[in-house]
């Protein structure tokens, strides 16, 4: 396999590439540049949902970064951890992956697994369009208990050693689904709030007081622990919203939130 075509175009974000520059040009129209995030927390869900949050994200990232993006999502059918390795398609065009950060990762190349997965995929229209220079390392992650947080963020910090790579660690996860809005934002405010201290125990053992339905709870704690290898002080919230904010249904919504690490 030579590229990673686009899976879900047309389905969580236009497959017209016309389209989808008008739509990222809107969401990134007020939220600014200039920021200094070392990473970021970014939603995954269907653009018209969750786009806007994910701007506030990335807008929190210089838009002349041209480093490396390393992407860090859940696999939503239960695959391995796994990387990959080969340039990834948008409707915008190609995105070039790093491969020598990849290979230095030590985890293995599985690219069919990747090939159905939204949580990655998403993120890289954002990347194209804002950081039109920068390259990728894809990881989805399987296990996300806090010991497979663990070892991933200490491959994600011996890789970047090793290659001395200027990186942007991109956590793709969504918060509570399919409960009142209420219920959301109360609970996955009160997890972020133990990110914000960067007490990653604590928001494991919040996650699961609550039974807080967040997807990539495991790739959020990865890319936290790493970047406290990397001088990160602390996660900040930048925006929360939810799917009823659009639809206006707040009986069954998912939560969705934009986080900056610096």
């Amino acid at each position: 396999m030579k590229m990673r075509p686009c899976a879900v175009s047309g389905m969580f974000y236009p497959s017209d590439p016309d389209h989808l520059e008008q739509l990222l040009a809107k969401f990134f129209k007020s939220v600014g540049d200039g920021g200094n995030s070392k990473g970021i927390v970014a939603p995954h869900a269907g653009y018209i949902y969750s786009g806007s949050v994910a701007a506030r994200s990335y807008a929190s990232i210089n838009s002349g970064f041209s480093g490396t993006f390393l992407l860090v999502g859940p696999s939503h059918r239960g695959f391995e951890t796994c990387i990959s390795m080969v340039p990834w398609e948008t409707p915008l065009g190609i995105v070039d992956n790093d491969d020598e950060l990849g290979e230095a990762l030590n985890i293995d190349q599985d690219e069919i697994s990747h090939l159905d997965e939204h949580s990655l995929e998403v993120q890289v229209p954002f990347i194209k369009y804002r950081f039109p220079r920068a390259r990728i390392t894809p990881i989805m992650m399987g296990k996300q208990d806090y010991k497979s947080a663990m070892v991933l963020s200490e491959q994600i910090t011996s890789a970047i050693r090793r290659t001395g790579r200027d990186v942007r660690i991109v956590a793709s996860s969504d918060f509570s689904h399919y409960v009142p809005a209420s219920v959301a934002r109360k609970n996955d405010l009160y997890a972020i709030e133990a990110l914000s201290m960067f007490d990653i125990p604590e928001f494991y053992r919040r996650i699961g007081e609550r039974s807080i339905t967040a997807c990539g709870y495991g790739p959020i704690s990865a890319m936290v622990l790493a970047l406290r290898e990397y001088g990160g002080r602390k996660a900040e919230l930048i925006h929360y919203a939810t799917s009823g904010d659009v639809t206006g249904d707040n009986n069954a919504v998912v939560g969705y939130a934009a986080i900056a690490v610096i």
